[in-house]
């Protein structure tokens, strides 16, 4: 808020002074030329500033995507050993599990690598 403070400050100021509001100051822009161009010099830097930290945090997202997709796969891989794991230790045990079927999709490794090629593929440019 204090860079929106400044600038009504700075603007309000130039043009009560210019609009001769203050007896004994001149006015050095009366037609709010130079105001306008300074104006329009600050609105270029600023969107150019504004585009750079856009493409910052863009940047930050996609390593933070894909730190997620990673450690997701890793995790789907992990929890499919433990299915496995679960599954002897209830086969030694005889117990009977009621959805097996589902169980045997949960057992089915996904692997990461073909995960990753398949997305790597459909990032690219057709």
């Amino acid at each position: 808020m204090r860079f929106v403070y400044l600038h009504l400050a700075v603007y309000g100021s130039w043009i009560v002074v210019n609009l001769g509001v203050i007896p004994g100051v001149p006015t050095f822009d009366p037609s709010f030329v130079i105001l306008a161009m300074v104006a329009s010099v600050e609105a270029i830097f600023l969107s150019t500033f504004v585009l750079i930290s856009q493409n910052r945090t863009s940047a930050a997202a996609d390593k933070r995507a894909d730190l997620d997709l990673q450690i997701n796969l890793l995790t789907e891989h992990e929890l499919t050993k433990l299915s496995e794991v679960v599954t002897a230790i209830a086969a030694h045990l005889n117990v009977k599990v009621k959805d097996a079927t589902a169980i045997e999709e949960i057992k089915r490794d996904v692997a990461p690598e073909a995960v990753l090629d398949e997305l790597n593929e459909s990032k690219e440019p057709c």
